[in-house]
C-alpha cells in the first residue's frame, strides 16, 4: 500500500502480513513436529509504538533492553533482532526435547484463518465505503 492509501487500510495490510508470516512459522512448527530437540517458534507480535508515526516525522522507537554481564550470568538472553522468538506457551515436552504439540498448532492455524477471514471483511468494507464516497459505488 502507498503511503497516500488510507491509515486503516495501511494498518490492515499490516496486520494481514504478520499474519501471513504466522501462519509459515506455524506451518514450519508442524513439519518439524518429530524432529528431536527442535522447540516450536511463534511470530512476535506487532508492536504499536512501531507503527505510530508523528505527523508522518519520525517513528517512535521501540524500547530496548541491553543485557548486561550480570544479568547473562542469571539466564537473560538477547532477543535477536527477528520477529521469529520461541513458544513461552506450551503444555508439554516430549522425552526427545522437542515441544511440539500438533493439536496446539492447528488451533494456532484456527485464529489465524480467523483473524484473516475478519481483516478481508473490513478490507472490503472500507473499499466498499471508499467507492461510494467517490460515487463510484454499484450499491
Amino acid at each position: 500500500m502507498s503511503e497516500t492509501s488510507p491509515a486503516l487500510l495501511r494498518g490492515i495490510g499490516v496486520a494481514m502480513r504478520h499474519l501471513s508470516d504466522r501462519q509459515q512459522v506455524i506451518a514450519q512448527n508442524i513439519a518439524n513436529g518429530d524432529t528431536p530437540g527442535y522447540k516450536a517458534r511463534e511470530l512476535e507480535a506487532p508492536s504499536f509504538a512501531g507503527m505510530v508515526d508523528a505527523n508522518g516525522a519520525g517513528r517512535v522507537a521501540r524500547p530496548t533492553v541491553q543485557i548486561s554481564s550480570e544479568m547473562r550470568a542469571l539466564g537473560a538472553r538477547q532477543q535477536s533482532s527477528s520477529a521469529i522468538i520461541l513458544d513461552e506457551n506450551i503444555v508439554e515436552t516430549k522425552p526427545d526435547g522437542n515441544n511440539v504439540t500438533l493439536e496446539e498448532q492447528v488451533l494456532k492455524l484456527g485464529a489465524v484463518q480467523s483473524e484473516f477471514t475478519a481483516l478481508t471483511n473490513l478490507y472490503r468494507k472500507q473499499m466498499q465505503l471508499l467507492k461510494t464516497a467517490t460515487g463510484r459505488g454499484n450499491g
